[in-house]
């Protein structure tokens, strides 16, 4: 391994931190994972590292797969990501590994199998695991066992150059339940009671066999009103990274509009993903209708700020 290969792994969950808010515990899990992998301390054969997220919507799950994949393949794309709600009944779970020989589907290959064939390095998203047919567990079991599966046309597809990531709603009542009230004074007693009494209603729910197999069982700390700025903080950053620059726009947030933004944007439910509608139609809408309009220019700079409950734009000369 190179010597800046060994320094960029050494500072993952820094980098991840950037992108994921309030989630220590899954950033060091998964970067440690990484480590030992690249290290050559775990066997060659499985996985870089497989993980169960468990919590509520809108806590960043979803968001650390992807910044997994951005760090580890240069692509926040590199995510399979699948549904384990449409592999609920027996006769949709050959379509992971591709129907059989004179069935429907045969040509296409499985949805897993010739994903990873197609982009062996990838993250693999199972979303809801929970929800899989019985048979998903055996073909899984084989995946975190071997590395390896082999598809419907006897192809071996491999997948030692994969991260597992699989997200259960196991418990997420609970979690819910307990933080509803919650302070900064409590939560990090709530959680880690929470925690165990959420692992152990996954233990009755998920077989043993596969559990064992399984890398790291990961509780997501619900979202306070604190993350919820700094998420606000990395989304803007992104959007002028990524589209403000590219207009030669400069833009600046005030603290008063990030707290705002951080109200009207959290839900105790949906966690942090109004914030991302809200910033679209609050932000990304009124900046695109004065671009068109002729209002916004190439060199020209704004500042966001907050009055009365609403966002008020200011052109800097």
């Amino acid at each position: 391994m190179l010597e800046s290969e060994k320094e960029k792994i050494l500072k993952m969950a820094d980098r991840l931190r950037q992108r994921v808010v309030g989630q220590d515990e899954a950033i060091e899990a998964v970067s440690f994972a990484v480590r030992r992998s690249r290290a050559g301390l775990s066997e060659e054969t499985r996985p870089i590292g497989s993980f169960i997220f468990l919590g509520p919507t809108g806590v960043g799950k979803t968001e650390l797969a992807r910044a997994l994949a951005e760090f580890m393949f240069d692509d926040e794309n590199a995510v399979v990501r699948i549904d384990m709600s449409e592999y609920m009944e027996q006769f949709n779970v050959s379509r992971l590994i591709g129907a059989p020989p004179g069935y429907v589907g045969y040509e296409e290959g499985g949805q897993l199998t010739e994903a990873i064939r197609r982009r062996p390095y990838a993250v693999i998203l199972l979303d809801e695991i929970e929800k899989a047919h019985q048979d998903v567990f055996n073909i899984l079991l084989q995946v975190l066992d071997d590395g390896r599966l082999t598809d419907s046309k006897g192809h071996i597809v491999n997948f030692k150059n994969t991260i597992i990531i699989m997200t259960s709603n196991i418990g997420a009542d609970v979690i819910m339940q307990r933080f509803e009230h919650a302070t900064d004074e409590n939560r990090e007693r709530i959680y880690k009671y929470t925690k165990d009494d959420v692992l152990e209603i996954v233990r009755r729910k998920l077989r043993p066999e596969f559990l064992n197999r399984v890398d790291e069982i990961i509780m997501f700390h619900p979202l306070s009103k604190a993350h919820i700025r700094d998420i606000v903080d990395i989304q803007f950053k992104r959007l002028v990274e990524t589209v403000l620059q590219r207009q030669g726009i400069e833009a600046s947030l005030t603290e008063a509009a990030k707290i705002l933004l951080a109200e009207q944007g959290y839900d105790p439910v949906f966690g942090a993903r109004p914030l991302k509608r809200l910033m679209q139609r609050q932000i990304i809408n009124e900046l695109a209708t004065r671009i068109l309009g002729g209002e916004l220019a190439q060199g020209d700079k704004l500042r966001i700020d907050s009055s009365n409950g609403v966002l008020v734009y200011e052109k800097l000369k």
